[in-house]
């Protein structure tokens, strides 16, 4: 198994780029041609990513090109939000049609909420960034949505929420719809401030906080706080459930994901690669220099290559069902299942 990755940038969007991209992530691995490629292209490339497809398969001498248009780009050597670019991962001695058995599917996705048909059945993880274009085999689709399978690797998956806890499980005493009223005999805001630090009590930061069901689950967004006291959701609530306040914090969330990322290799053999699947609003933007979170990869595995997007949502597997995250990253780890 050889596999590198290779990132390329430029003024404009151009079909070059993403040959550039193959031909450095090829250089990288010794290789001539890839057996299957991970391609995924800035969003300049929206109304003509078929041509930059197809620079790479020419590249790649493979028809086995995967991904999507994507908000930002990173490898395990640089990142890229701010210009156009492209982002290969190759593989020799891989068969994207050939998923190893229980490996989750990569799955991408152009639409503004998860396919119906993705939300049970077979394990995915990928990304979501809304009116995206997604290609397969070569081709883009055109219901902007693709998967792959990668064949014979142990996967790993660390799954960062980057949430912090504010509280221990408390009750709803009500709810109605979208409206939350009533959490442990006070009402909504009460409730929030109550679990907040002292210097955010006055006027809490309601981009930063969240509601947990249960841990690893999506936090529910709190869209705005109400002069009746209520607080209204981004998902309604039912009465009786015991939910847990919970906030976004660079430190908190960096410590998150260095300890999901120490728990998934301590569960793997060491790995071949990887990929990265992160929110726009969780990296250099979130962490107001550097992605703390592709510097904390980068500690654990250093060299490994990785290929990383940044998108508007994640996708991964909870409780039996696919389940569509925000403000999180998702890390798959590859090990060759004959190690």
């Amino acid at each position: 198994m050889k596999v590198a990755s290779g990132l390329a940038s430029g003024r404009q969007a151009s079909a070059e780029l993403a040959a550039q991209a193959v031909r450095g992530a090829l250089d990288a691995a010794g290789l001539e041609r890839a057996d299957s490629v991970l391609l995924f292209l800035s969003r300049d490339f929206q109304r003509h990513a078929q041509a930059a497809v197809l620079a790479a398969a020419r590249t790649a001498n493979s028809l086995q090109i995967f991904g999507s248009t994507v908000s930002g780009l990173f490898t395990e050597r640089a990142e890229l939000l701010d210009q156009p670019g492209a982002a290969a991962l190759v593989i020799a001695d891989g068969d994207g049609d050939n998923p190893a058995a229980g490996a989750p599917k990569l799955s991408f996705c152009g639409h503004g909420a998860l396919p119906c048909e993705w939300l049970d059945g077979i394990p995915r993880v990928g990304l979501l960034d809304s009116d995206a274009q997604a290609w397969a085999h070569g081709r883009l689709h055109d219901e902007a949505c693709c998967e792959i399978g990668i064949r014979g690797h142990q996967v790993g998956l660390a799954l960062s929420t980057g949430l912090r806890l504010l509280s221990a499980p408390l009750p709803v005493d009500l709810s109605e719809a979208y409206e939350l009223r009533q959490v442990a005999g006070q009402s909504a805001a009460a409730s929030l401030r109550r679990s907040l630090p002292a210097a955010w009590r006055e006027a809490p930061p309601l981009h930063q906080v969240a509601i947990v069901r249960q841990p690893n689950e999506p936090g529910i967004a709190i869209l705005s706080a109400n002069a009746d006291g209520s607080l209204t959701l981004a998902e309604p609530l039912l009465a009786g459930e015991r939910i847990c306040w919970a906030i976004r914090q660079p430190l908190a969330a960096e410590q998150d994901m260095r300890q999901s990322l120490l728990t998934a290799k301590a569960a793997l053999s060491p790995p071949d690669f990887a990929l990265m699947f992160s929110c726009i609003g969780r990296g250099p933007l979130f962490y107001g220099d550097e992605d703390r979170d592709r510097a904390a990869f980068r500690e654990q595995f250093p060299g490994l290559p990785m290929l990383g997007t940044y998108g508007q949502g994640q996708i991964a597997p909870v409780g039996g069902s696919n389940r569509l995250f925000h403000n999180s990253v998702i890390t798959l780890l590859f090990a060759g299942a004959h190690v």
